[in-house]
């Protein structure tokens, strides 16, 4: 089996961000504000709800494992599966666990579900 790096170097970029700013060049995320607020939600799962925006927002080929979001985090990956764990208890995200050594799918939800978010 090859490896997906090979074939997402040929796709098409369809934007280039052109400046000297190195913040900039590299991409930022925005957090909603009431993910940001939200005193119900701890800070590893606001932090890895970020990530996974950022991933989102890279031309929708991202393919985050839990152990590239723990090295992101600097943390551990049993971190990670309780904040993971805790997001989609709020219906922030939905998981399609999808098996065999394949990463999860994850859709993040910006339309909550349930009553567990207070803004």
């Amino acid at each position: 089996m090859e490896h997906i790096a090979k074939h997402l170097e040929q796709l098409e970029r369809n934007m280039k961000i052109n400046s000297a700013d190195p913040i900039a060049r590299h991409g930022f995320t925005q957090l909603p504000n009431f993910i940001l607020r939200n005193p119900d939600l701890s800070a590893n799962a606001k932090t890895a709800y970020s990530l996974l925006l950022s991933y989102a927002w890279h031309n929708d080929l991202c393919f985050p494992g839990q152990e590239r979001l723990a090295e992101h985090m600097g943390t551990h990956v049993a971190t990670i599966s309780r904040a993971i764990k805790e997001l989609e208890e709020c219906s922030l995200i939905d998981i399609e666990r999808r098996g065999q050594g394949k990463t999860n799918f994850y859709t993040i939800n910006f339309v909550v579900k349930k009553k567990a978010i207070k803004s």
